[in-house]
């Protein structure tokens, strides 16, 4: 015999059975297309972000370094793909230079290691319109009316929707770029069965990785190695710009969020810190004397005079300073004036 209460509840498991069903086909129908990624929407003080996960395959496909962004087009390092640092690209760095020296190491740990693991890597989703201050995306006083993040939602607050990464949407490694330099020398190991060694400068050193040699060396089946390819990766995005913030603000926002990310992480060393550093004045007024003095800014007929990443310089060295000497003497010169220039520390 069923009673009532049966036949509700054996109601309410039907219609939450085909509820489910409904909600499948409608994900299959939007995640089976490349130009969308199923995301949750955070939100921590005034960063928006968007977290999913994605394929290696796609990470070395679609994601590209900060300094290959067409901000730096001109400045740009073919070799190393690194930003050359000079007067005009000094303020809008935000990377530190790839130390391409880490590379085989970092894919052979994928490509040997079963347990290998990758933290999520942090990106920013820039559309064209971003890069054009004549775009309609922004009003007469250059300030953004939209998100360079398009994002869909699928319920009333907003937490989850799809999030647009279309082919015409530049997509760069903010935190994560030596995962990337990692991800894509497994991808030529799985594409070409070899894998060049670099130095940090990324000159050819020494002989060819070969997926032969990996096999004998680590006993793993090549075939598993190219399965990698479709292993997932999480993924956070950030947009290029806000809704209400200009086109400098975007930039010094990203640049900010990158230098706090990498303070709670690795250790930046001093050099980097000051070359990174939005939130103090003395780092800015350091790095604007380091490419604008006659001593010390770069030429090509003479040795570089500054070393930009080590707080010391060595006895046969050539340069003349450090950027962490400038920004010291900064300073001591101008703290008396500008006492504001100095953030707190942080608890």
């Amino acid at each position: 015999m069923n009673y009532p209460a049966d036949d509700l509840a054996s109601k309410l498991l039907e219609k939450e059975n085909s509820d489910r069903q409904k909600i499948a086909l409608l994900l299959d129908n939007y995640l089976g297309k490349d130009d969308r990624i199923f995301v949750q929407k955070t939100q921590m003080g005034n960063s928006e972000a968007y977290i999913g996960s994605v394929t290696l395959e796609w990470l070395d496909s679609r994601v590209r370094f900060a300094s290959q962004m067409p901000l730096f087009r001109q400045k740009f390092d073919l070799q190393t793909n690194n930003i050359i640092r000079d007067d005009e690209t000094i303020d809008e760095i935000i990377q530190r230079p790839l130390d391409w020296s880490r590379q085989a190491a970092l894919t052979q740990y994928l490509a040997a290691r079963k347990s290998h693991k990758f933290p999520a890597v942090l990106v920013v989703v820039s559309p064209p319109w971003v890069d054009n201050p004549l775009a309609d995306e922004w009003d007469e006083n250059g300030v953004a009316t939209k998100s360079a993040a398009e994002f869909t939602s699928f319920d009333i607050n907003e937490n989850l929707g799809l999030l647009n990464v279309s082919k015409e949407v530049a997509i760069f490694a903010l935190d994560g770029q030596h995962r990337l330099m990692g991800v894509q020398g497994l991808m030529s190991l799985i594409k070409t069965g070899i894998l060049q060694r670099y130095n940090k400068n990324k000159k050819a050193v020494g002989a060819a990785i070969t997926l032969e040699d990996l096999a004998e060396e680590y006993q793993i089946n090549p075939n598993a190695v190219q399965k990698l390819a479709h292993e997932k990766i999480g993924i956070e995005f950030i947009p290029a710009a806000v809704v209400g913030e200009t086109r400098q603000q975007a930039q010094r926002r990203v640049r900010s969020i990158f230098v706090h990310v990498n303070l709670m992480a690795v250790t930046l060393s001093q050099g980097q810190l000051a070359l990174l550093n939005e939130d103090n004045g003395f780092a800015i007024c350091a790095r604007k004397i380091a490419v604008t003095h006659p001593l010390l800014k770069e030429q090509d007929d003479r040795n570089p005079r500054v070393n930009w990443d080590s707080a010391t310089v060595a006895a046969k060295s050539t340069v003349l300073t450090t950027l962490q000497a400038l920004q010291d003497m900064s300073e001591r010169y101008l703290e008396y004036k500008f006492p504001h220039w100095k953030p707190e520390k942080k608890v």
